[in-house]
């Protein structure tokens, strides 16, 4: 789940506890383009206060001019943008876009209270609503379902969709960890080493003491799964490639030099990996950024992460480095 949208839900329960009404509003269907994907979200007040976005501002504008006048749905509504040339030219959609979404007042927070409350234990959830009944319910989802809309039902899922292990708990992992979530990962750092586990402080982040190839088995790594090792200690991030490599996982990164690089897929290939999946290794990790201070390097990893993830062809490499052959990731959610 976008950590957008969990403000978004925040600042409605917020709002609805104090005594206001309230909106949400979700898109459903975008054609052309459009700046923000179906399951968007944006949390509207009855004076015109706004959190979220459905469309990065010009529809904002209008939704806002709707409630101010006095045109406030009481049940689920759908409302569209951009049907014709003229009209997304005044939305400010580019290119012809045109974007449909979801109005529904909220009534009541049980169900928010539920998402927030599942959520934060990791779990993750879809939140249906029949649009014809206006009735809803929350229930379990999976890590390859995303948003969805046949006409009637609407089904919208939160929580991370997406797994990133991080071996080692130095202060690069803590960065990295820290921009992973917002980024719709649940986090796991593992380190078996007593000096660093003691130190770790990141909230909302899972930590383990055990080995990390132990780990990696008792995750059951899925294509929604990535690894990063980034301990320098070949004893610990050798351990987890050997199990990582072989798993579905969609990306498997680790930190060094092209020639420690090289090293480590000499010391792989001792053991029982084909070439095939030696090749998947991201090494060195992370794009080419020039990169240097721990902050930096935690981008440059989570660029490459996000590329691969979105299928995007890694150009922003370093001269040398080892590129893996483009199919490993998923296209979508």
């Amino acid at each position: 789940m976008d950590s957008l949208d969990l403000q978004v839900l925040n600042q409605a329960r917020a709002w609805f506890a104090q005594g206001r009404k309230v909106w949400l509003v979700t898109v459903i269907e975008t054609w052309g383009s459009a700046p923000r994907p179906p399951g968007a979200l944006l949390c509207l007040r009855d004076d015109g206060l706004v959190v979220g976005s459905v469309s990065g501002g010009c529809v904002e504008d209008d939704l806002i001019d709707r409630v101010r006048h006095g045109e406030r749905v009481d049940a689920p509504s759908l409302i569209a943008y951009g049907v014709t040339k003229e009209e997304a030219a005044r939305f400010g959609l580019p290119c012809g876009g045109n974007l449909r979404l979801v109005q529904e007042p909220v009534v009541d927070v049980a169900w928010i209270d539920e998402i927030i409350e599942r959520t934060s234990r990791h779990e993750l959830v879809a939140r249906v609503l029949d649009l014809h009944d206006g009735r809803g319910r929350v229930e379990p989802a999976h890590r390859s379902e995303g948003f969805s809309f046949d006409g009637r039902v609407m089904r919208a899922v939160f929580g991370p969709r997406w797994r990133m292990l991080i071996i080692g708990a130095g202060q690069l992992s803590r960065v990295l960890a820290q921009m992973a979530l917002p980024l719709d990962f649940e986090v796991t750092c593992c380190d078996p080493r007593e000096e660093y586990h003691l130190t770790w402080d990141v909230p909302g982040t899972h930590f383990s003491r055990a080995m990390p190839d132990d780990v990696v088995l008792e995750m059951q790594l899925d294509p929604h799964s990535a690894v990063v090792a980034v301990t320098h200690d070949p004893k610990l991030d050798d351990m987890v490639l050997l199990e990582a490599l072989k798993s579905p996982a969609f990306y498997v990164g680790a930190l060094g030099s092209r020639s420690n690089t090289a090293k480590r897929k000499e010391r792989l290939a001792l053991f029982d990996l084909s070439p095939g999946e030696i090749g998947r290794l991201h090494g060195p990790i992370g794009l080419d950024l020039g990169s240097r201070t721990p902050a930096e390097i935690a981008v440059s990893i989570l660029a490459e992460i996000i590329a691969v993830r979105n299928g995007v062809t890694l150009v922003q490499k370093k001269q040398g480095s080892a590129v893996p052959v483009p199919g490993n990731a998923l296209t979508g959610p």
